[in-house]
């Protein structure tokens, strides 16, 4: 384990761990986080009972890198130290591959939630098509530089689905337009509710993402969001989930 600064055993649920091994794919979560009332609220979606992975949950929205996501263009390049954070530990990535996951966590956000985050670009917009035409049809282009990483997660193996996911969040001012009908009953998502830190809907969330959360209250706790904090590593090692410190 050498990109640990400190490393710690997870108490993880018991999961079903008899499938064939499948490497982690990358995959990005966002955490919207509204700070405008005494107690933050994070945005959490209620995913369909009929999914293969984690039915039934309350989730933050996320999903894998698609090969194109590097290709869109934005109104802002992503801070020169969340780069530099998406860079440390192994297997290392390059930059571009550290734009995908900020734009795979933007794209995932629209898509489950109807949420996107973006701003008018300098001049005509591209005609964008796919998860990306909400965008086009907004005037607007995906604004990846209000992101902030929180963690970094390896499911482990022998699990149905296995990701190799960034955790990011952003506040919810960053929220340039919403796109109606995403939320209904035969979405992935069904239904999508803010709620308090430390509120009872955030006791069923899966463990990981529980620990990603306690991670994200912490950092709250000490004032404004910076690239700074230390980004903590859960994967499985020796048998274990572990939690490290992601060094470079």
């Amino acid at each position: 384990m050498n990109e640990t600064a400190k490393s710690e055993t997870v108490k993880e649920e018991k999961e079903a761990d008899h499938h064939p091994y499948r490497r982690p794919v990358d995959a990005a979560t966002l955490i919207l986080v509204d700070r405008t009332v005494s107690t933050p609220k994070v945005l959490v979606g209620k995913r369909h009972d009929k999914v293969v992975f984690m039915p039934g949950k309350f989730v933050f929205p996320g999903g894998r890198v698609d090969k194109t996501d590097n290709r869109v263009p934005v109104a802002a390049p992503i801070p020169k130290a969340l780069e530099e954070n998406l860079l440390k530990g192994s297997p290392k990535i390059t930059a571009s591959r550290a734009r995908s996951l900020t734009i795979a966590a933007i794209r995932e956000a629209c898509e489950e939630t109807g949420l996107c985050l973006g701003r008018k670009g300098n001049g005509a917009v591209p005609d964008l098509e796919g998860p990306w035409k909400s965008f086009t049809e907004a005037g607007l282009l995906p604004d990846p530089s209000g992101l902030f990483m929180i963690a970094r997660a390896i499911t482990p193996p022998g699990r149905v689905r296995r990701f190799d996911t960034r955790f990011f969040t952003a506040d919810a001012s960053a929220i340039a337009h919403r796109v109606e009908g995403v939320i209904h009953a035969d979405a992935e998502l069904v239904e999508l509710v803010w709620v308090e830190l430390g509120s009872k809907p955030l006791a069923d969330l899966h463990p990981m993402t529980r620990n990603v959360l306690n991670e994200l209250e912490k950092r709250l706790a000490t004032g404004p969001l910076g690239h700074d904090a230390p980004v903590p590593f859960f994967h499985f090692y020796g048998g274990k989930m572990q939690k490290d410190v992601l060094g470079g």
